[in-house]
Protein backbone atom coordinates (compact mmCIF):
# COMPACT_ATOMS: atom_id res chain seq x y z
CA UNK A 1 0.00 0.00 0.00
CA UNK A 2 0.89 3.74 -1.07
CA UNK A 3 1.50 6.43 2.11
CA UNK A 4 -0.48 9.47 2.28
CA UNK A 5 0.90 11.76 -0.89
CA UNK A 6 3.37 13.94 1.11
CA UNK A 7 3.21 17.84 1.17
CA UNK A 8 3.94 19.52 -2.27
CA UNK A 9 8.15 21.48 -1.58
CA UNK A 10 7.75 24.95 -0.75
CA UNK A 11 9.06 27.57 -3.24
CA UNK A 12 12.75 28.70 -2.94
CA UNK A 13 11.79 32.01 -2.57
CA UNK A 14 10.07 31.42 0.61
CA UNK A 15 13.05 29.95 2.07
CA UNK A 16 15.42 31.72 3.95
CA UNK A 17 19.40 31.86 3.02
CA UNK A 18 21.49 34.15 4.53
CA UNK A 19 23.42 36.73 2.50
CA UNK A 20 26.11 39.76 3.04
CA UNK A 21 23.85 42.44 4.04
CA UNK A 22 23.90 45.20 2.07
CA UNK A 23 24.18 49.30 4.01
CA UNK A 24 22.06 51.95 3.46
CA UNK A 25 24.80 54.41 5.06
CA UNK A 26 28.41 54.19 6.14
CA UNK A 27 27.68 54.29 10.11
CA UNK A 28 25.83 51.16 9.67
CA UNK A 29 28.60 49.63 7.81
CA UNK A 30 30.78 51.19 10.38
CA UNK A 31 28.59 49.54 12.38
CA UNK A 32 28.22 46.38 10.90
CA UNK A 33 32.24 45.53 10.47
CA UNK A 34 32.60 46.42 14.31
CA UNK A 35 30.08 43.97 15.48
CA UNK A 36 31.95 41.29 13.40
CA UNK A 37 35.22 41.91 14.57
CA UNK A 38 34.23 41.61 17.80
CA UNK A 39 32.76 38.61 17.12
CA UNK A 40 35.59 36.58 15.38
CA UNK A 41 37.94 38.12 18.32
CA UNK A 42 35.56 36.73 20.83
CA UNK A 43 35.41 32.79 18.95
CA UNK A 44 39.20 32.69 18.22
CA UNK A 45 38.98 32.99 22.08
CA UNK A 46 37.14 30.23 22.48
CA UNK A 47 38.81 28.07 19.66
CA UNK A 48 42.20 28.98 21.36
CA UNK A 49 44.50 30.81 18.94
CA UNK A 50 45.17 33.46 21.61
CA UNK A 51 48.90 33.62 22.96
CA UNK A 52 49.62 36.05 25.63
CA UNK A 53 49.06 39.56 23.93
CA UNK A 54 49.98 38.22 19.98
CA UNK A 55 47.08 38.42 17.46
CA UNK A 56 44.99 40.89 15.74
CA UNK A 57 41.86 40.70 13.54
CA UNK A 58 41.65 44.16 11.50
CA UNK A 59 38.93 45.74 9.20
CA UNK A 60 39.22 48.50 7.35
CA UNK A 61 37.05 51.62 8.38
CA UNK A 62 34.16 52.18 5.39
CA UNK A 63 34.84 55.88 5.50
CA UNK A 64 38.31 56.34 6.31
CA UNK A 65 39.81 53.57 4.09
CA UNK A 66 43.56 53.97 5.66
CA UNK A 67 42.60 53.40 9.33
CA UNK A 68 41.16 49.71 10.86
CA UNK A 69 39.60 48.74 13.88
CA UNK A 70 41.80 46.12 15.70
CA UNK A 71 41.64 44.92 19.42
CA UNK A 72 42.61 46.56 21.86
CA UNK A 73 46.14 45.72 23.52
CA UNK A 74 46.52 43.10 26.08
CA UNK A 75 42.21 42.31 26.89
CA UNK A 76 41.40 38.82 26.12
CA UNK A 77 39.95 38.23 23.15
CA UNK A 78 36.59 36.48 24.74
CA UNK A 79 36.08 39.66 26.80
CA UNK A 80 36.35 42.21 24.10
CA UNK A 81 33.10 43.99 23.25
CA UNK A 82 32.31 46.55 20.17
CA UNK A 83 33.03 49.58 22.60
CA UNK A 84 36.31 48.25 23.26
CA UNK A 85 37.38 48.19 19.80
CA UNK A 86 40.26 50.91 18.96
CA UNK A 87 40.52 52.76 15.60
CA UNK A 88 44.35 53.19 14.58
CA UNK A 89 45.37 54.77 11.33
CA UNK A 90 47.92 53.55 8.74
CA UNK A 91 50.91 54.27 11.26
CA UNK A 92 49.43 52.53 14.08
CA UNK A 93 48.17 55.58 15.76
CA UNK A 94 45.30 55.66 18.14
CA UNK A 95 42.35 57.89 16.54
CA UNK A 96 39.62 56.44 18.33
CA UNK A 97 39.47 54.40 21.90
CA UNK A 98 40.55 54.08 24.90
CA UNK A 99 43.24 51.24 24.83
CA UNK A 100 46.88 51.28 23.13
CA UNK A 101 47.62 48.87 19.87
CA UNK A 102 50.10 46.23 19.35
CA UNK A 103 52.46 47.89 17.52
CA UNK A 104 54.40 44.96 16.01
CA UNK A 105 51.40 42.56 15.09
CA UNK A 106 49.99 46.16 13.22
CA UNK A 107 52.81 47.02 11.35
CA UNK A 108 52.19 43.89 8.88
CA UNK A 109 48.30 44.34 9.30
CA UNK A 110 48.83 48.06 8.04
CA UNK A 111 50.82 46.80 4.95
CA UNK A 112 48.69 44.13 3.83
CA UNK A 113 45.95 46.38 3.87
CA UNK A 114 47.71 49.21 2.51
CA UNK A 115 48.85 46.89 -0.41
CA UNK A 116 45.18 45.19 -1.08
CA UNK A 117 42.37 48.03 -1.35
CA UNK A 118 40.32 44.97 -1.76
CA UNK A 119 41.23 43.31 1.58
CA UNK A 120 38.47 44.51 4.23
CA UNK A 121 40.02 42.40 7.10
CA UNK A 122 43.40 40.22 8.24
CA UNK A 123 43.48 37.97 10.53
CA UNK A 124 46.83 36.95 12.28
CA UNK A 125 46.84 34.77 15.48
CA UNK A 126 49.85 32.29 16.82
CA UNK A 127 47.61 29.15 16.90
CA UNK A 128 49.11 25.92 17.46
CA UNK A 129 48.97 23.84 14.71
CA UNK A 130 48.89 26.88 12.56
CA UNK A 131 53.07 27.45 14.42
CA UNK A 132 53.71 23.63 13.94
CA UNK A 133 53.30 23.87 10.17
CA UNK A 134 54.98 27.40 9.76
CA UNK A 135 57.72 25.68 12.17
CA UNK A 136 58.45 22.59 9.26
CA UNK A 137 58.40 25.77 6.68
CA UNK A 138 55.54 23.73 4.50
CA UNK A 139 52.48 24.98 2.75
CA UNK A 140 49.19 22.72 2.64
CA UNK A 141 48.70 20.01 0.40
CA UNK A 142 45.25 19.48 -1.13
CA UNK A 143 44.85 16.37 0.83
CA UNK A 144 40.90 17.07 1.77
CA UNK A 145 38.41 19.32 0.82
CA UNK A 146 38.81 22.28 2.99
CA UNK A 147 42.48 22.57 1.96
CA UNK A 148 41.79 22.99 -1.19
CA UNK A 149 40.47 26.48 -0.83
CA UNK A 150 44.09 27.05 -0.18
CA UNK A 151 45.52 25.06 -3.86
CA UNK A 152 48.00 28.22 -5.58
CA UNK A 153 45.96 30.38 -3.20
CA UNK A 154 48.24 30.91 -0.40
CA UNK A 155 52.42 31.20 0.10
CA UNK A 156 54.62 30.86 2.28
CA UNK A 157 56.55 33.67 3.94
CA UNK A 158 60.05 31.94 3.49
CA UNK A 159 62.04 34.11 6.60
CA UNK A 160 62.26 34.86 9.82
CA UNK A 161 63.27 38.04 11.36
CA UNK A 162 61.68 38.01 14.76
CA UNK A 163 59.26 40.11 16.11
CA UNK A 164 58.37 42.46 13.15
CA UNK A 165 57.98 46.27 14.10
CA UNK A 166 59.77 47.27 10.86
CA UNK A 167 57.49 49.24 7.78
CA UNK A 168 59.86 47.32 5.12
CA UNK A 169 59.45 44.24 6.99
CA UNK A 170 55.65 43.93 6.43
CA UNK A 171 55.38 45.25 3.11
CA UNK A 172 57.67 42.55 2.15
CA UNK A 173 55.06 39.99 3.87
CA UNK A 174 52.56 41.55 1.60
CA UNK A 175 54.52 41.40 -1.46
CA UNK A 176 54.68 37.40 -1.08
CA UNK A 177 51.38 37.59 -0.33
CA UNK A 178 50.00 38.95 -3.37
CA UNK A 179 46.74 38.00 -4.12
CA UNK A 180 46.33 35.14 -2.23
CA UNK A 181 44.08 34.80 0.59
CA UNK A 182 46.45 33.56 3.43
CA UNK A 183 50.23 33.33 3.94
CA UNK A 184 52.27 30.97 6.33
CA UNK A 185 54.66 32.92 7.67
CA UNK A 186 57.88 30.48 8.75
CA UNK A 187 58.84 29.82 12.26
CA UNK A 188 55.61 32.35 13.08
CA UNK A 189 51.99 31.23 11.86
CA UNK A 190 49.16 31.85 9.49
CA UNK A 191 47.75 35.39 8.29
CA UNK A 192 44.40 35.14 6.22
CA UNK A 193 42.66 37.69 4.12
CA UNK A 194 39.25 38.82 2.77
CA UNK A 195 36.67 41.15 1.61
CA UNK A 196 34.64 40.88 5.00
CA UNK A 197 35.67 39.84 8.63
CA UNK A 198 33.62 36.82 8.23
CA UNK A 199 34.81 35.53 5.45
CA UNK A 200 38.58 36.68 6.88
CA UNK A 201 37.93 34.94 10.09
CA UNK A 202 36.78 31.91 8.29
CA UNK A 203 39.65 31.36 6.44
CA UNK A 204 41.93 31.40 9.46
CA UNK A 205 39.75 28.95 10.99
CA UNK A 206 39.95 26.42 8.15
CA UNK A 207 42.74 27.20 7.81
CA UNK A 208 43.95 26.17 11.00
CA UNK A 209 41.87 23.06 11.03
CA UNK A 210 43.71 22.27 7.58
CA UNK A 211 46.98 22.16 9.19
CA UNK A 212 45.98 20.17 11.91
CA UNK A 213 44.71 17.29 9.42
CA UNK A 214 47.84 18.03 7.27
CA UNK A 215 49.96 17.27 10.82
CA UNK A 216 47.71 14.66 11.64
CA UNK A 217 47.80 12.99 8.44
CA UNK A 218 51.79 12.52 8.01
CA UNK A 219 52.17 11.46 11.50
CA UNK A 220 50.05 8.40 10.96
CA UNK A 221 51.02 7.85 7.22
CA UNK A 222 51.47 9.09 3.59
CA UNK A 223 48.11 11.20 2.92
CA UNK A 224 47.04 10.64 -0.69
CA UNK A 225 47.03 14.19 -2.65
CA UNK A 226 44.15 15.08 -4.58
CA UNK A 227 44.97 15.86 -8.58
CA UNK A 228 46.08 19.05 -9.90
CA UNK A 229 42.30 19.18 -11.75
CA UNK A 230 40.39 18.24 -8.86
CA UNK A 231 41.84 20.68 -6.58
CA UNK A 232 41.31 23.76 -8.65
CA UNK A 233 38.10 22.57 -9.38
CA UNK A 234 37.35 22.35 -5.74
CA UNK A 235 38.92 25.78 -4.88
CA UNK A 236 36.52 27.46 -7.47
CA UNK A 237 33.84 25.75 -5.95
CA UNK A 238 34.84 26.24 -2.27
CA UNK A 239 37.64 29.16 -2.48
CA UNK A 240 35.67 32.31 -2.91
CA UNK A 241 35.05 34.84 -0.19
CA UNK A 242 31.40 34.77 -0.57
CA UNK A 243 31.49 30.74 0.41
CA UNK A 244 34.04 31.82 3.39
CA UNK A 245 31.04 34.00 4.44
CA UNK A 246 28.18 31.61 3.99
CA UNK A 247 30.29 29.33 6.01
CA UNK A 248 31.28 31.65 8.81
CA UNK A 249 27.57 32.34 9.54
CA UNK A 250 26.64 29.76 12.28
CA UNK A 251 29.79 30.59 14.09
CA UNK A 252 28.40 34.05 13.74
CA UNK A 253 24.73 33.17 15.04
CA UNK A 254 26.26 30.88 17.67
CA UNK A 255 28.07 33.67 19.10
CA UNK A 256 25.66 36.21 19.49
CA UNK A 257 23.51 34.14 20.68
CA UNK A 258 25.68 32.71 23.84
CA UNK A 259 27.24 36.14 24.49
CA UNK A 260 24.94 39.20 23.28
CA UNK A 261 27.16 41.30 25.33
CA UNK A 262 29.48 41.43 22.82
CA UNK A 263 27.72 43.89 20.84
CA UNK A 264 27.50 46.09 23.52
Amino acid sequence: MHGPTPPPPLPTDQLRFAMPPMHESVEDERRHRKERLAGALRLFGRLGFEDGVSGHITARDPEYSDCFWVNPFGMPFRHVTVSDLVLANRDGQVVEGRYHVNQAAFTVHAQVHAARPDVVAVAHCHSVHGRALAALGELLEPITQESCAFYEDHALYDAYSGVTVDAEEGRRIAAVLGTHKALVLRNHGLLTVGDSVDAAAWWFVSMERSCQVQLAAKAAGRPVLIDHRQAVATREQVGGDLVAWINYQPMWRDITRSEPELLG
